[in-house]
């Protein structure tokens, strides 16, 4: 095992490859494979989150927070990883040969409770930080009620503060993202299939990312455009996009740890 240095503490990490440019085109044909080995069950697990989607948003509507839905929608981007948890057993169960259900799905998280579930904690508390740190650039810029939903883009955009709003609000979501996507790149999938403690997981997502910094930048892209896809058709498209993303994660991970 090696051993990487983060915050001054050294953890030892699990062997990781150095890969090619065009490896993640090879993740999403593998993924779609797997997606095509299961489409009831893929758009099933996939379908839930789009009902989850249409409830959030007419939570916050209900609720007179309709504005909080872009900041959420892009905290979605946070916690799907550990979403997902039961897709990526999809794929290992087809990589060993063995059935794969509904009921699969739901026990994946047995199969490393304390690691999957310390995993979800810090992914729940990075959503949180990012709400909150959202909402308090949105009060610093501006210093009024907020626009509603129907006009928030044109309000936001047309403000007098919109260009400093807009860079400072992008900055600190790319910073949250970037650290969300190294320390869970590969740690979740790596959990699901390996007894390791949560550390050496997140140590070793962090060195994968690191070392592949080029073409780990590219997969992030990719999974941002297929989100985001499923986001402008109004959350339908996250039924395919959502386990097509999960399936290639799963086949990164075995492709980037050895």
């Amino acid at each position: 095992m090696m051993a990487t240095n983060i915050l001054g503490t050294h953890i030892r990490t699990l062997p990781v490859r150095r890969i090619s440019v065009d490896t993640p085109n090879q993740w999403l044909i593998a993924g779609w494979r797997d997606f095509r080995k299961a489409p009831i069950l893929s758009l099933g697990y996939g379908a839930v989150f789009v009902l989850a989607g249409y409830l959030i948003v007419f939570g916050f509507y209900n609720t007179g927070l309709a504005s909080l839905v872009p900041t959420a929608v892009a905290g979605f981007f946070l916690v799907a990883p550990i979403l997902a948890v039961g897709l990526y057993d999809i794929s290992r169960r087809f990589e060993l040969g063995e059935p794969a259900s509904f009921v699969h799905c739901l026990g994946a998280l047995k199969r490393n409770p304390a690691g999957l579930s310390s995993m979800g904690l810090v992914l729940t508390l990075c959503l949180a930080a990012w709400m909150q740190i959202a909402l308090l650039i949105f009060m610093l810029f501006f210093h009024e009620d907020a626009p509603s939903l129907d006009h928030f883009f044109y309000d936001i955009l047309t403000a007098p503060d919109a260009a400093a709003f807009l860079v400072v609000g992008t900055a600190v979501g790319y910073v949250i993202a970037s650290i969300v996507f190294a320390i869970s790149a590969v740690s979740i999938p790596l959990l699901l299939d390996r007894d390791v403690p949560v550390l050496v997981a997140i140590a070793t997502s962090v060195v994968a990312v690191r070392e592949n910094w080029l073409v780990m930048l590219g997969w992030a892209a990719t999974i941002v455009l297929l989100v985001g896809v499923g986001f402008a058709t109004f959350f339908v498209g996250l039924a395919v996009t959502l386990p097509l993303v999960a399936y290639g994660t799963w086949h990164a991970y075995r492709a980037l740890v050895e």
